[in-house]
């Protein structure tokens, strides 16, 4: 697939608020900032910071998170708990479900969603729930049998426009999902949900690893869902 030439303004401003974790928790308690199905937080990277396997700074380096991502745009993590000064987040790295833990101090103020998109490869579907109900559904392209949309657990790091290739849409959304073999993302190998200019191939297996909406679809679905919404890809 050939890489897309981005022109034009990167979007990456949401509609959320800024949340606090609960006030009250002891120093080495563990605190939930991300639940399955009701509030996720997200913040924005500060500073390049390496993510490591535990919250200490001895504990073994996993990988460093840049500030910014490989379209240029500002980057973000989603955070799933907290640990004193410490945060673990959703890393977008092979294997894909890995996780690490930061110093808050790199990650700005935290933004709450309570979108939570589901991509069935089964049934190509993707469903958008908002505080678990469901407010958006639309059949899909998911990757050809030897280049499948990895399962998992990802989520939204980025909204793009002003494609010059069709064939990614008039809006796309870069995910922290990475596919073993390469696609044709920009930056190479993460998953992205985009637009497309064969709408009659869909709902199919026809990518090679990105998720594919027909253009009226991922218009609408680019209105409900912010950055820094979580997706199960199942």
């Amino acid at each position: 697939m050939k890489r897309a030439l981005l022109v034009g303004t990167v979007l990456i401003a949401a509609a959320v608020a800024t949340l606090a974790p609960s006030a009250g928790s002891a120093p080495g308690d563990v605190t939930v900032l991300s639940e399955r199905n009701g509030l996720s937080r997200w913040a924005p990277v500060l500073r390049p910071v390496a993510a490591r396997s535990a919250p200490s700074a001895s504990a073994r380096r996993i990988t460093v998170i840049s500030d910014t991502t490989p379209e240029g745009t500002h980057n973000l993590v989603l955070a799933l708990e907290s640990k004193g000064p410490w945060v673990r987040v959703r890393l977008a790295v092979l294997p894909n479900g890995t996780t690490g833990w930061v110093p808050r101090s790199a990650l700005g103020p935290y933004r709450g969603v309570w979108t939570h998109l589901v991509v069935s490869r089964a049934r190509m579907t993707a469903t958008l729930l908002r505080r678990d109900k469901v407010i958006f559904r639309a059949p899909v392209g998911v990757g050809r049998s030897y280049l499948p949309t990895p399962r998992g657990e990802f989520y939204v790091r980025m909204k793009l426009t002003g494609f010059t290739d069709p064939m990614y849409g008039p809006i796309a959304f870069g995910t922290s999902g990475r596919a073993p073999n390469l696609t044709g993302w920009p930056g190479g190998g993460y998953i992205g949900i985009h637009g497309t200019n064969k709408p009659e191939l869909l709902p199919g297996a026809v990518s090679h690893g990105c998720i594919r909406l027909k253009n009226g679809d991922i218009v609408r679905l680019a209105r409900l869902m912010p950055i820094g919404t979580p997706v199960t890809v199942v």
